[in-house]
């Protein structure tokens, strides 16, 4: 009897968990990233009739009146991809969601697991990276927030790697390839470009190549099949998207020459790779009170920086595959020179080890393969390392997912609402039923989308002891009723909130549920 292939059995193992995992939050969907939330609610404008890409609100000018505005900041896929799902009859915005997370996490897999094979590493050793990639708090995060472009980009990433090695020649398949590799990417999230500008880089050099020799003519001959397609790609994502508003590479606050701003992107392949920043809940600017002092912090990244410097040497010194090599220095170059410079300017872009997810994604065979070299006793030290940050990653996810199904509100949208009450949000629903002229207020941005009748604002409160720029703020004119919900813990800042409205007043107070306030004026 022929004997069953391990690296089928991971596959099968893997594509059964990403399917388990699938089901669960089907009946119980994730929660939503606030960029995501701003995407559906442009995706709850389009279905009022809004236009596409335009998120249309309350004028803040006068609010009896309405203003649409095209959203550039992130990119479509976001919201268009479940969007597309529910179209479906009979799936919410939830339902469509988990769908789409369990097919991106699936097509994620499979696309890294053929080029990891075309990038000439064994089917076991393709099998096992996929499993670290799966350990890592970045597959797992989607199945407890649904972070938008953070999932397409996944679900594409490994497919057009794949087509960067694939295509032998210059010819109408290249074009192709790099016209529609740039939309599709862009489409998933804005930040591909840089991915995009290396992926391109890497087609070009390994097409310009003959017996590990790049001539001037192919150089040239190359340099132009792809450039041509390239710029066409980018001009139009250029003229008909980013043109028509801000994104965060749109403005500069002055230069930050700090050590963070060198080391961070430096470090990324590890940080991203185990979790590092994930785990800390924000390795140089967590979320809770810091448990280590600012240098602590800038000299562990120093030395994470150092050790990812050696592992990429190892990698290049001792993989003995020339195309691998290409992508993981290109690639790695690329991400340093881009956001080293975006981190410079000050850029709208945030430290955060989820933008270099790729290059995790690309080391993963490469470190597979340095440990499948050495001893058995460093196997068993790696196994109990990844054993180690997949037990955590996934306890994060059962104690995500049992908060979702169990503590968490749900409206008509069917995602889990995790900054209200359900007593609170079926009050909040009650109202939005009874009044079909009401404004709603909110301090979060997926709270809006429970909302089916009225219109709703979404303000995020300025940051404790910044001066307030009420001009930023105030929303002129009255249009029917007035609901602000804020959380017990903002009830300070409820006179402020009142403020934003001029036109309202006679506020009256209402406690919707415990720890949650309703302040209204009709």
């Amino acid at each position: 009897m022929k004997k069953f292939p391990v690296h089928r059995i991971i596959l099968i193992a893997l594509s059964m968990l990403v399917i388990v995992m699938g089901i669960m939050i089907f009946i119980y969907p994730p929660s939503i990233f606030p960029d995501a939330s701003r995407g559906f609610q442009v995706m709850r404008s389009m279905e009022r009739g809004g236009g596409f890409n335009r998120l249309v609100s309350p004028n803040q000018y006068d609010i009896t009146k309405d203003t649409a505005k095209f959203l550039t900041w992130w990119s479509p896929g976001q919201y268009l991809v479940p969007y597309s799902i529910k179209s479906v009859p009979g799936f919410n915005t939830g339902q469509a969601t988990a769908i789409a997370i369990t097919l991106l996490e699936l097509s994620g897999l499979m696309g890294l697991y053929l080029f990891f094979k075309k990038i000439g590493f064994t089917p076991i050793i393709a099998a096992l990276s996929l499993i670290f990639i799966a350990c890592q708090q970045a597959f797992i995060t989607p199945f407890v927030f649904y972070n938008g472009g953070e999932i397409l980009l996944f679900g594409f990433e490994g497919w057009f790697l794949y087509g960067c090695v694939v295509i032998k020649k210059a010819d109408w398949k290249l074009l192709l390839f790099v016209l529609l590799s740039g939309w599709i990417g862009f489409f998933c999230k804005s930040s591909f470009l840089w991915m995009y500008t290396a992926g391109m880089a890497c087609l070009w050099l390994r097409l310009s190549s003959h017996e590990n020799r790049a001539t001037l003519p192919r150089l040239l001959k190359n340099g132009i099949w792809i450039a041509v397609p390239a710029v066409v790609s980018l001009a139009c994502i250029y003229i008909f998207f980013l043109s028509k508003g801000d994104n965060p590479a749109a403005a500069s606050t002055g230069l930050n020459l700090s050590w963070q701003t060198f080391s961070f992107p430096v470090a990324a392949p590890l940080i991203s790779g185990f979790s590092v920043d994930e785990l800390m809940h924000g390795l140089l600017f967590p979320t809770f009170s810091p448990f280590l002092s600012p240098i602590h912090l800038i000299i562990i990244l120093i030395l994470i920086a150092l050790l990812s410097i050696i592992i990429l040497a190892c990698i290049v010194y001792y993989v003995p595959k020339n195309n691998y090599r290409l992508f993981v220095l290109v690639f790695y170059a690329v991400s340093v020179l881009f956001f080293s410079t975006a981190y410079l300017r000050q850029l709208n872009i945030s430290f955060e080890a989820r933008h270099f997810r790729i290059l995790s994604l690309l080391i993963a065979p490469g470190i597979i393969y340095l440990i499948s070299k050495l001893k058995p006793a460093y196997w068993l030290i790696f196994g109990l390392l990844c054993g180690a940050l997949a037990f955590t990653n996934y306890a994060f996810f059962l104690r995500g997912y049992r908060f979702n199904k169990n503590i968490s509100a749900r409206g008509s949208s069917g995602m889990a609402q995790e900054f209200i009450s359900q007593p609170a949000l079926n009050e909040i629903l009650k109202l939005d039923k009874q009044s079909y002229n009401a404004i709603f207020v909110f301090v979060t941005a997926d709270l809006p989308l429970e909302i089916q009748h009225n219109r709703a604002i979404t303000i995020d409160p300025p940051l404790p002891g910044a001066v307030i720029d009420y001009d930023d703020y105030i929303y002129n004119g009255h249009a029917g009723p007035l609901y602000i919900v804020l959380p017990q813990i903002d009830t300070s800042k409820a006179g402020m909130f009142m403020k934003f409205f001029p036109d309202y007043k006679g506020f009256t107070q209402q406690t919707l549920d415990k720890g949650y306030m309703l302040y209204s004026a009709k």
